[in-house]
């Protein structure tokens, strides 16, 4: 799943109480209420870390500690939680300048282990100057995990909405699944949100003793980072930002956007496969090309295609190559695995994102339904998937439908509002799947202070370590990382659309969501 973003006001007048404390609850307030809330932060601020080994088959260096971080911000005095924290410190004398927090995507995509990814992965001169440091966002992995008991048939969405059936099948399935979590995970579904997990990175920023954070955030992290510098702007140091999230159009806009930026995916997919017809012999036009998928489509509809374990419907089909066109080889070669299992030839599975299991699906959800307004009548997701159905054909019936945000309950508070002029770097693909150029470039008009690389013709999602990382964007990125210097205008970079790479991409976590 991809991405996403929220939070509230504007964060802290400059001089008011103390760096750490008083800045930890980021609201607007009055003088004399953000000094008592910064009162009521000092024990979370101010505490002591026990750090140790963080496992016995991990580095000594890989060490993790318990943040104290309170569940309900506005009553910093009640119930308290714990997020699960890691580092792996710089041991170049003199060279040090402060800490480089992770986020991998998600929301609901643990992170503790991402110091261990990017000590392999950063350039020397970014390592020797941070302490990395790692966390399980609350509610995620070893943070207090928000969990629903959701069996495996109940996992997956978005779901399909292409008849009446589907549509009451739908609605079932999503007030189930509301009624699960709410079961489960009670009270702490309002403040699982990623305007909290700002906060709580905050209160982690102040118990490590660090004046300002540096950030690298993926996908969903974007949108994390950019809640956090709209609400701790005097905080934010060097904050990168690959592939990016649009602000505004949380949570249930960005779910629209994999519909209405897939058919010119497709498109282009279609004609660059049309040009390879002697490798992939799916048709010599584009028009062909499509036909050749379409008819693949309905052909699973009448008779499923089975590939490896799987029946697969139209349906099922549409949603498993939609992400395939945005890498256009990658698609070729799968409709090609698809088009041999129709004939009959044994074809072992498609290429997939894991099955998320029942925390990351749980902590998802609970951000994507907190942070933002979700319509309450299930009849306008309804209308809305037969309408982007007929509009968006490969996935504007998924991209619609009904999901458990109907009937969950609201968060504790409104979305952040970002809007700031913190600096920052954004760097982009032209071409991804799930956070599509238009939303970075979203992102870019509210982080006036930015400047932002895109890739032209880059593929996948996720720039500076997916499949095909851009050495262009690498360079711009890390250079920033390694002297904070941003580049005078922003910058354009080129890519050969299908062309493979030669490069080694460090590990998955940094590949978003």
């Amino acid at each position: 799943m991809p991405v996403l973003a929220l939070g509230v006001l504007v964060g802290l007048a400059p001089g008011l109480g103390s760096g750490a404390a008083s800045a930890a609850v980021g609201t607007g307030s009055s003088g004399g209420a953000v000094s008592a809330r910064a009162e009521g932060l000092a024990p979370f601020t101010q505490q002591k870390l026990t750090w140790k080994r963080c496992a016995a088959d991990k580095p000594a260096a890989f060490q993790c500690a318990n943040l104290k971080v309170p569940l309900d911000y506005q009553a910093p005095e009640g119930k308290r939680i714990d997020v699960a924290i890691s580092r792996i410190a710089t041991s170049v004398p003199g060279k040090r300048r402060g800490v480089l927090t992770f986020n991998p995507g998600g929301p609901g995509g643990p992170g503790l282990d991402l110091p261990l990814e990017a000590a392999g992965g950063l350039p020397k001169a970014v390592r020797d100057q941070y302490d990395l440091i790692g966390f399980d966002p609350r509610g995620v992995g070893r943070s207090t995990p928000v969990t629903c008991g959701l069996t495996a048939d109940e996992l997956p969405y978005p779901r399909v909405t292409r008849s009446a059936a589907d549509a009451a099948a739908n609605e079932a399935w999503a007030r189930t699944f509301a009624d699960k979590c709410g079961a489960a995970a009670g009270e702490r579904l309002p403040h699982t949100t990623t305007r909290n997990t700002a906060r709580d990175m905050d209160v982690m920023r102040a118990a490590l003793g660090e004046k300002k954070l540096n950030y690298f955030g993926v996908s969903y992290g974007t949108a994390l980072g950019a809640v956090y510098m709209q609400l701790f702007p005097h905080r934010a140091d060097r904050f990168l930002l690959d592939s990016a999230v649009d602000p505004k159009r949380m949570w249930r806009g960005m779910f629209q956007t994999w519909a209405s930026e897939s058919e010119p995916a497709f498109a282009r997919w279609a004609k660059w496969t049309a040009g390879q017809d002697a490798t992939y012999h799916l048709g010599r036009t584009p028009a062909a090309v499509a036909r050749t998928f379409w008819k693949l489509v309905a052909r699973a509809d009448a008779d499923p295609i089975v590939i490896g374990d799987a029946e697969l419907d139209g349906a099922d089909v549409r949603n498993a190559l939609r992400r395939e066109f945005f890498t256009v080889r990658a698609g070729a070669e799968a409709v090609v695995r698809v088009k041999k299992a129709a004939e009959g030839h044994k074809v072992r599975e498609l290429p997939a994102a894991a099955l998320p299991d029942d925390n990351e699906t749980a902590a998802q959800i609970a951000v994507v339904c907190s942070d933002s307004t979700w319509p309450r009548d299930p009849g306008t997701y309804r209308r809305d998937a037969f309408r982007d159905g007929a509009r968006y054909p490969l996935y504007g019936d998924f991209a619609s439908s009904i999901t458990p945000c109907a009937f969950m309950p609201r968060g504790a508070e409104p979305a952040t509002v970002v809007d700031n002029r913190v600096k920052s770097l954004i760097v982009q693909n032209e071409w991804d799947s799930q956070t599509p150029l238009d939303a970075a470039r979203g992102m870019h008009r509210a982080l006036k202070g930015s400047r932002m690389v895109t890739v032209d013709e880059g593929e996948g999602h996720g720039v500076l370590f997916g499949e095909a990382p851009n050495a262009c964007a690498q360079n711009a990125a890390m250079g920033y990382l390694a002297t904070g210097e941003l580049p005078d205008r922003d910058v354009t970079c080129r890519a050969t659309p299908g062309q493979r790479s030669s490069a080694s991409p460090a590990p998955g976590a940094f590949s978003g969501r």
